[in-house]
């Protein structure tokens, strides 16, 4: 995904986002407008200028109807990223790379959802069952967190992972979401109570180790460098991007791979580093795909913050809070801001290295993201 020439060759020089709620009057489309107009405007661009557009396949607001009311001009470059929450980070990558080629100059990237106050996905009984679900649902993995269980109960009968380290992730996402007005769960406080003694959704994952429930929508606005430096905000630069799809993988499960715990973040991180100029070592700030707790750790492993079953100790002691290893999810993340298939962790990477987040990380110069673990994948390192 990444050639050497698209290092620093954008930036990200815009982000809007709408209100974030278990319920919004709105439908999606208008949502998804009222996204893209704050980016712009964040930005200091006329709608005029888009020429380019990319969003996820499970987008319900197509381009041309985005174009129209949100008036854009000709449209040069434009495209879908499958997989979920997989897609996310990969849609600023498109963007990037398009730009860099010249095939466009200003893109916008967007994700608009109403999953709080809409169907789920899973629940549509009348559609034929694609091939990876014939080797699940039959056998009771009917939603995503069925199949992340799976894959956190054998995370701790492997290698020690325990509740507490669960907790750990969650209570981080928690604290960074109490500092942040925009979030859900702002001045909501988690405790270990709480967690500990809260329903399961699907052993061994309580409530609290799942996403929210959330309507809304978000964008950001991608050009090239040297338009960067006029535009109205600080620029953020896409100094590497990557996605990752392991062979033989089977979305969530992993059943076909010879570790099951090694998912798409190690195809990621493999190519990400390998185009970047800094290592793990020097990322002040992440974010961190979490629709469920267990993605964290697993992906500190896969990207190379820790070594292999260590995910669960490096949350210990703080390990991901602010003043942590690494801090984690400053906005809230999907677990306590909201769920909106991890869009909000790419604009909060973007407030990280501008100094502008709720949760500042003090000096932050560089910020990896990542889509979501389980899945075909993608994740960004930005630099300020």
């Amino acid at each position: 995904m990444t050639a050497p020439g698209l290092k620093d060759a954008v930036a990200i020089v815009g982000i809007g986002q709408t209100a974030f709620a278990r319920q919004l009057a709105e439908d999606e489309k208008t949502l998804a407008c009222r996204a893209v107009l704050a980016a712009l405007a964040d930005a200091g661009i006329a709608p005029g200028e888009v020429d380019a557009l990319a969003s996820y396949t499970m987008e319900e607001t197509d381009e041309v109807e985005l174009a129209k009311a949100v008036g854009f001009g000709d449209l040069t470059f434009f495209s879908r990223v499958g997989y979920g929450g997989g897609g996310s980070c990969a849609t600023v990558a498109h963007l990037a790379a398009a730009i860099a080629a010249g095939q466009a100059t200003v893109g916008v990237a967007w994700r608009s959802r109403k999953r709080g106050s809409g169907p789920r996905p899973w629940t549509d009984t009348s559609a034929r069952l694609p091939t990876p679900a014939q080797w699940t649902r039959p056998f009771g993995l009917l939603r995503p967190v069925d199949e992340i269980a799976m894959l956190a109960r054998r995370y701790m009968h492997e290698y020690g992972v325990t509740r507490d380290h669960l907790f750990n992730v969650a209570l981080a996402c928690r604290n960074r979401a109490n500092q942040n007005p925009a979030a859900v769960m702002y001045e909501r406080p988690l405790t270990r109570e709480m967690y500990m003694t809260s329903r399961w959704i699907s052993e061994p994952l309580c409530l609290y180790d799942n996403c929210l429930e959330t309507d809304g929508a978000l964008a950001c606005v991608v050009v090239g460098r040297e338009r960067a430096r006029d535009c109205a905000e600080k620029p953020v630069y896409v100094h590497a991007a990557a996605q990752g799809l392991p062979a033989q993988h089977h979305g969530m499960v992993n059943y076909w791979n010879d570790d099951p715990l090694t998912g798409p973040a190690w195809a990621a991180a493999r190519h990400l580093w390998k185009h970047a100029d800094f290592t793990p070592e020097e990322v002040d700030v992440a974010q961190i795909y979490d629709a469920f707790t267990a993605l964290i750790p697993l992906s500190l492993e896969g990207y190379g913050f820790c070594g292999r079953g260590e995910g669960g100790a490096f949350t210990e002691q703080g390990g991901v809070e602010i003043g942590g290893r690494l801090p984690v999810n400053t906005g809230g993340g999907g677990l306590s801001e909201a769920y909106v298939h991890g869009f909000n962790l790419v604009n909060e990477g973007v407030k990280q290295l501008r100094g502008t987040s709720t949760a500042q990380v003090p000096g932050a110069e560089t910020c990896l993201v990542t889509a979501g673990e389980g899945v075909p994948t993608s994740a960004l390192l930005l630099r300020s």
